[in-house]
């Protein structure tokens, strides 16, 4: 099973969420970059507001695809100490690439939102789309600063995801929607025809044409 294009995967994943349409208390949030497109085309089919939310993973040294954790908005971090152990990296390490990483997700939240102010999630039911799941390191940190914001309920959706990773967050999250769960897993990008990056200028582009479907639906309604 493969998707064409990460539109493909967002419609074929809204298939699996359709009992949450036409929800007035639920919003789509799409995990830069690719998730946003995802979650794009999940919104869309829900009838739901659609938002960003920032996470960004931290990179072991020297092996940067490797995540020995991630951070999210609100100052939350998450560590694996699986990996952190294994390849003993020393905190200071950690400290500083948290802090790099930390500088660019203050920077993606300025570009991608602008001025406007985000959607609100307290008390409502959340769906949380990114575009595939490896060691749901940064999903994990997503959903953890999402409870600080106190959300009714918590759904992880994503179209493709490593068995291990989606059994796991079931623990964090109050649901788990997995498109297909491979094994072996390997990487996201395998499960796609095309994988090719969004850019943060596509992303800024398609969460203003959703805030500008807001406000229309809004006066029209």
């Amino acid at each position: 099973m493969r998707y064409r294009d990460r539109r493909d995967a967002g419609q074929r994943l809204a298939e699996r969420l359709l009992d949450y349409r036409d929800r007035p208390d639920v919003v789509v949030l799409g995990l830069p970059r690719g998730g946003v497109v995802v979650a794009d085309e999940v919104a869309r089919r829900l009838h739901a507001p659609l938002d960003v939310f920032v996470v960004r993973k931290l990179g072991a040294p020297g092996q940067e695809e490797l995540a020995m954790g991630a951070i999210a908005s609100g100052g939350v971090r998450v560590l694996n100490p699986t990996v952190v152990e294994l390849l003993g990296i020393p905190p200071a390490v950690i400290e500083e690439v948290t802090e790099r990483e930390r500088r660019e997700l203050e920077r993606r939240e300025r570009l991608y939102r602008g001025a406007r102010p985000p959607v609100p999630v307290e008390g409502r039911t959340v769906i949380l789309v990114d575009d595939g799941i490896a060691t749901g390191a940064t999903m994990r940190a997503a959903v953890a600063a999402l409870r600080k914001l106190n959300p009714a309920r918590i759904v992880v959706a994503a179209p493709a995801a490593a068995p291990q990773a989606c059994e796991a967050l079931a623990a964090d999250a109050d649901e788990v929607v997995c498109g297909f769960t491979p094994e072996p897993f390997y990487s996201v990008g395998l499960w796609y025809d095309d994988f090719s990056q969004n850019s943060d200028e596509e992303i800024r582009e398609l969460l203003e044409r959703a805030a500008c479907d807001r406000r229309t639906s809004a006066e029209s309604g």
